[in-house]
């Protein structure tokens, strides 16, 4: 008893009681939900089950990365091809959005009025229109005003933009077979070309991809620039004037004083934005992206499995943003070791003003 006794009085031991049971209370209602439902489905006389992932699909798939596809192949590689675009689309938008976020943060948080006019002016305007109608815009932008893949704009002869979308060079995976039957494999680099018939090459994105990537990353990035602006608000006067007692210039007090410290003060809500990011790529049905969205509508309206496939989304989903909580909290403990440890403002680290 004494020894249950201690371990109920530690407040740290009660918390992980108390979770342990709401974990418990919720399994087993999620248990008895999907037992009832099961019944109920059966009794009906509705299939319900996995077992539909290893038929045919019978549909293609406009666009895919890393795997092929055709109609020939099983749902559960075409939802795998769903999950590697919307994957891609995630990225893309996740990386566009963090540089331009910085930029336009550090711009609004700039001393030059013009800077700041402009960076604010971008803010309010890009996170005040819905993100739905941002989507369309740029899509129609891409498909009705830019030229026929006849007629491209082109860059050195090996990037082209028309209403088929972008085409550039990469580097091709190719493996081809010499006299002797040995098998020989090796990158290649490829790019596009053009003719009268438009362009070819390998590597291409397309408009949905194009419209829905630009439109996740200006919407997003405008609220990463006013996280920035106000990690940076939040650092005390005291230490930009300290770094200036030390002839520092603005850059330097930026790179090895400011955005140290205002990491993690944007660290926790930036989560925030590159989960909604992800989540937000789920309108790719409205310009008709093959992500996974599309692809589980597609795998419902043939088989009936509306609980499958919405129990696929929703682990899919949940994946994703258990990762990327999982990073982001990684990097918040790893800027708070880093300030912790004094080196945000040392002789040693910050180097002398040439």
């Amino acid at each position: 008893m004494n020894a249950l006794t201690q371990l109920w009085n530690h407040k740290r031991n009660r918390l992980y009681i108390y979770q342990s049971v709401v974990l418990i209370v919720l399994m087993a209602a999620i248990l008895w939900l999907g037992h009832n439902t099961w019944i109920n489905l059966k009794q009906r006389g509705i299939q319900s089950g996995f077992d539909f992932l290893s038929d045919t699909a019978g549909f293609d798939i406009g666009e895919t990365f890393l795997i092929s596809f055709d109609g020939s192949q099983t749902y559960w590689k075409a939802f795998s091809v769903g999950v590697l675009n919307t994957l891609k689309v995630s990225a893309c938008g996740l990386v566009m959005a963090s540089f331009l976020g910085i930029m336009v943060g550090l711009g609004r948080s700039s001393v030059r009025p013009l800077f700041k006019l402009i960076c604010s002016t971008y803010i309010e305007l890009i996170r005040n229109i819905p993100l739905m109608i941002q989507l369309l815009m740029w899509y129609v932008l891409l498909v009705e005003f830019l030229p026929p893949s006849t007629e491209p704009y082109s860059w050195f002869n090996h990037i082209y933009l028309s209403q088929e979308g972008l085409a550039y060079p990469g580097l091709l995976w190719l493996q081809n077979t010499d006299p002797s039957g040995a098998i020989l494999s090796q990158w290649v680099w490829d790019r596009p070309i053009f003719d009268a018939q438009g362009v070819h090459g390998e590597f291409n994105f397309s408009p949905e991809f194009l419209s829905l990537a630009v439109a996740l990353s200006l919407y997003t990035s405008a609220f990463i620039a006013e996280i920035v602006r106000a990690g940076i608000q939040s650092v005390a006067k005291g230490q930009v004037e300290a770094a200036q007692s030390l002839a520092l210039t603005p850059w330097q007090i930026k790179r090895w004083v400011v955005l140290p410290q205002a990491a993690r003060m944007i660290a926790p809500p930036l989560t925030n934005q590159y989960l909604n990011l992800v989540k937000n790529s789920s309108l790719a049905v409205v310009v008709g992206y093959p992500d996974v969205v599309n692809i589980a509508n597609t795998a419902l309206n043939q088989t009936g499995r509306a609980l499958e496939c919405i129990s696929i989304l929703m682990g899919v989903y949940l994946m994703f943003s258990l990762a990327i909580a999982l990073g982001m909290n990684q990097t918040n403990h790893k800027a708070r070791q880093y300030l912790h440890r004094g080196d945000d403002l040392t002789p040693n680290k910050v180097p002398a003003r040439s």
